[in-house]
C-alpha cells in the first residue's frame, strides 16, 4: 500500500504481531507433538557430529540444521547407550541409533527435542521475512504483508517448522539465497556476490535440493541479462561472470566448510556408490560400484564432502528402488505417480490458498495479476518451477508432499502482487465513505479492480482460518474439498498425515477420558521408537500379530491405531521389551468404516473392544495391498 496510506511504522508493526504469533504457534506446536519418524535420528546424528567430527550419520541430508537443533542435547548432557556405528555402503544405522537414544533418556528425551525445535524457530522467521522483504521490493509494502501472512499461518509451514526435520528450514535459506542473487542481478557489485555465496553455501548445506541452484543460476543471469545486452558494457560483460564464479565457489567452500572438509576433493573413482545411476548394471550394488572407475572421468577430484556425494548417490537409490510402497487414494503400488505431487497440492492446499493462486494466473492472462518486470518474475518463480519437476520426475517412490516444500515460497511472494487490487479496494471504499465519489462514478475498470481485492482479502482469511481450524496438528491439515484431516488417509499417508507426531496427544486422552473408562488402551503406532520407552501411562502392546491364528480372543479395553497402519502400510510396531513385529491387518478394513470412540489428533484413531471385536467376525473385507510385506 502507499507510503500515505500504510505508514513505515504501522508497516514495521504489522510484521512484527506476524513473527510474534508465528513464533507462539511454532513454539506451542513444538512442545505438544511427540517425537516424529525422522526425528530421532537427525538429532542423534547431529550429536554425533558435534562429537566425533564424523558426517556419515544421516548423510542423504546435509548437516547443518541437525548441528544447530543438537547443540542443546549435547551440550546439556544426555544418556548415550548408542549400538556400535557398523557402516557400510548404503546402510542407514542411524534409526537404530535414534532407537536407543530415546530408551536410554526415557521421558526426558522430550526435553531433548522441545528445545531442538525451539532452536530452530528462527529459521522459519527468516522465511517470513525474505518473503516480506522480496514481495515487498517487487509489488509493495502490502504485498510484503500479504506474502509474510501466507508464510506465518500455512499449514504446511507450520506443521514442518516446528520439527528438527530440514524441509521447512532448508527452505528459508533457499528462498534467502535466491532473493540474494535477485538482489545482485538488479543492482550487481563485488560484495552482493561474496554475500550471497554464502547464503548459498548455507543452504547447501541444509538440502541437497538446493544443488539445483548451481546450473540454475548461470542460465537465469543469461536470461536475465540477454534484453539488455545492447547496453552492456565490456566491463559488466566481463566483472558479471567473474561475480558468478566467485559466488558459486564461496558456495562450496562454505559447503566444504561445514563438513570440516571432510573428504574433499577425493577422486571420482574412489567412491562406492550403490545406486544403479552411479554403480551401472554390472556393478555388485550389495558391495557397492563405481560406473566410473575405469574411464577418465574416474580421476577427476569431487568439490564436495564425500558424505555428501554418498549421500546423493543414496537417496538416488531410494528413488530408484524403494523398501516399501507408495500410497495415493486408496491404492498402494511399488513405484510412485508422477502427478503425486500435484496432487498433494490439490488436497492439502487450503482452498483460500489455490483460490490465490488461480486469480493471479487467470489475472496475468487477462492483465490483472500480478505486475512486475517480466525478467523478475522468472528469476522469482524459476526456482520453483525446477524444484517441482525435478521431484516430480522422481517416481521411484511418492511418500512426501514435504519435498515441494521449497517451492511454497515463491507462490507466496508471486500471490502477494495481488496486493495492488487490496489497494484499489482501500481507495475505493474510503472514497465513498468521506462521499468524495458516488458508485456511479466509478470506472468500470475500477470496480474489477476493487472486486478482485476483496475476493483476495477473503481468500486470505479463508486460508489463515483453514489452518488454524487444525492448529496444531498443522501437519494433518487437507483442505475442505478432500474432506478435512478426519478424510485425510483417503487421500495421503506417511508424514503427509500421520507422522508419529500425535502420541503426547493421546497421553492428553488417556488422562482425560481413558481413566474415566478404567481400561487399557492397546496402542499399534507408527514411529522407529519404541512407544514404551517415553513412559506413558496406561498403554499396552497392540495383541493382534499378523501370524496369529484365525480364532482371535479380544480382550477388554481400547484400541488405538495409527491411521498409516490402519490403511495397512507395511510397518512393524514395538512391544514393551522392544521386540518387532507386524499387526494383523485382517480387521483393518471394518474398522476404517468405523466412527471411532476417540481421536487423538488425526493420526492415532481408537476403537472399543467391541469394535475390533466386529471386525473380526465380519465377513472378509478387500485389503489394500497384499503383496508387499518386507521390513526395511
Amino acid at each position: 500500500m502507499n507510503r500515505k496510506h500504510f505508514s513505515l511504522r504501522n508497516l514495521k508493526i504489522c510484521l512484527a504481531l506476524l513473527l510474534g504469533a508465528h513464533t507462539m504457534l511454532l513454539a506451542y506446536s513444538g512442545w505438544w507433538q511427540s517425537p516424529t519418524l525422522n526425528e530421532p535420528g537427525h538429532l542423534v546424528a547431529g550429536s554425533h557430529h558435534w562429537k566425533t567430527g564424523d558426517f556419515s550419520l544421516y548423510r542423504v541430508n546435509p548437516p547443518l540444521i541437525r548441528l544447530v537443533a543438537s547443540v542443546p542435547a549435547t551440550f546439556q548432557g544426555y544418556e548415550e547407550d548408542w549400538l556400535v556405528n557398523q557402516e557400510h555402503v548404503g546402510g542407514r544405522p542411524v534409526f537404530g541409533l535414534a532407537e536407543d537414544f530415546v530408551k536410554a533418556n526415557g521421558s526426558r528425551s522430550l526435553l531433548y527435542f522441545r528445545l531442538a525445535r525451539w532452536s530452530l524457530i528462527p529459521f522459519s522467521l527468516l522465511g517470513a521475512w525474505v518473503c516480506f522483504a522480496w514481495a515487498k521490493d517487487l509489488f509493495g509494502d502490502l504485498a510484503g504483508l500479504m506474502a509474510a501472512t501466507l508464510w506465518c499461518f500455512s499449514p504446511v509451514v507450520l506443521g514442518h517448522a516446528c520439527m528438527i526435520a530440514p524441509d521447512a528450514h532448508a527452505t528459508s535459506l533457499g528462498l534467502s539465497a535466491c532473493y540474494t542473487f535477485w538482489r545482485w542481478l538488479t543492482t550487481p557489485s563485488w560484495r552482493q556476490a561474496i554475500l550471497t555465496g554464502f547464503v548459498l553455501g548455507l543452504a547447501e548445506l541444509s538440502k541437497t535440493t538446493m544443488i539445483l541452484f548451481y546450473p540454475l543460476w548461470p542460465i537465469l543471469w543469461i536470461a536475465y541479462r540477454w534484453s539488455e545486452r545492447p547496453s552492456m558494457t565490456f566491463r559488466r560483460w566481463r566483472d558479471e561472470p567473474g561475480m558468478l564464479i566467485l559466488r558459486m565457489l564461496i558456495g562450496l567452500y562454505v559447503l566444504n566448510l561445514g563438513y570440516l572438509g571432510e573428504g574433499s576433493f577425493a577422486q571420482l573413482k574412489d567412491f562406492r556408490f550403490v545406486s544403479d545411476m552411479l554403480t551401472g548394471d554390472d556393478d555388485n550394488v550389495g558391495i557397492g560400484g563405481n560406473r566410473f572407475a575405469d574411464t577418465w572421468l574416474g580421476e577427476v577430484p569431487v568439490p564436495l564432502p564425500a558424505n555428501y556425494v554418498i549421500g546423493i548417490d543414496v537417496q538416488q537409490r531410494d528413488f530408484e528402488n524403494f523398501s516399501r510402497p507408495s500410497y495415493l487414494r486408496g491404492e498402494y503400488q511399488a513405484k510412485g505417480w508422477w502427478y503425486y505431487y500435484a496432487y498433494a497440492i490439490l488436497v492439502k492446499a487450503p482452498l483460500g490458498t489455490l483460490g490465490l493462486i488461480l486469480m493471479a494466473l487467470m489475472g496475468s492472462l487477462f492483465g490483472c495479476g500480478p505486475r512486475a518486470d517480466r525478467r523478475d518474475l522468472l528469476i522469482l518463480l524459476a526456482p520453483a518451477v525446477i524444484i517441482f519437476v525435478v521431484a516430480s520426475s522422481k517416481f521411484g517412490f511418492s511418500h512426501h508432499s514435504r519435498y515441494i516444500l521449497p517451492c511454497v515460497p515463491f507462490v507466496f511472494i508471486w500471490i502477494g502482487g495481488l496486493s495492488r487490487h487490496v489497494v484499489s479496494l482501500w481507495e475505493t471504499a474510503s472514497a465513498i465513505w468521506r462521499r468524495r465519489t458516488v458508485l456511479v462514478s466509478i470506472s468500470h475498470r475500477r470496480w474489477r479492480s476493487t472486486a478482485i481485492g476483496f475476493i483476495s482479502i477473503c481468500l486470505l482469511s479463508w486460508t489463515t482460518a483453514s489452518s488454524l481450524a487444525v492448529y496444531p496438528h498443522s501437519i494433518s491439515h487437507f483442505n475442505e474439498l478432500a474432506g478435512g484431516p478426519k478424510n485425510g488417509p483417503s487421500h495421503l499417508l506417511n508424514s503427509n498425515i500421520d507422522w508419529g507426531q500425535d502420541l503426547l496427544f493421546l497421553e492428553e486422552w488417556i488422562q482425560d477420558e481413558g481413566h474415566s473408562l478404567k481400561t487399557p488402551v492397546h496402542l499399534a503406532f507408527y514411529n522407529y521408537y519404541n512407544p514404551f520407552d517415553l513412559g506413558i501411562e496406561d498403554i499396552e502392546p497392540w495383541p493382534f500379530r499378523r501370524d496369529d491364528s484365525n480364532e482371535q480372543l479380544v480382550p477388554d479395553g481400547l484400541y488405538a491405531v495409527s491411521v498409516n497402519l490402519l490403511y495397512e502400510f507395511p510397518w512393524p510396531v514395538r512391544d514393551r521389551d522392544g521386540r518387532r513385529y507386524f499387526i494383523d491387518n485382517r480387521p483393518m478394513a471394518y474398522l476404517r468404516s468405523q466412527e471411532p470412540v476417540g481421536w487423538a489428533g488425526y493420526s492415532i484413531r481408537i476403537f472399543s473392544a467391541q469394535q475390533v471385536r466386529d471386525a473380526y467376525a465380519a465377513p472378509t473385507q478387500p485389503r489394500l495391498w497384499l503383496g508387499f510385506d518386507r521390513d526395511r
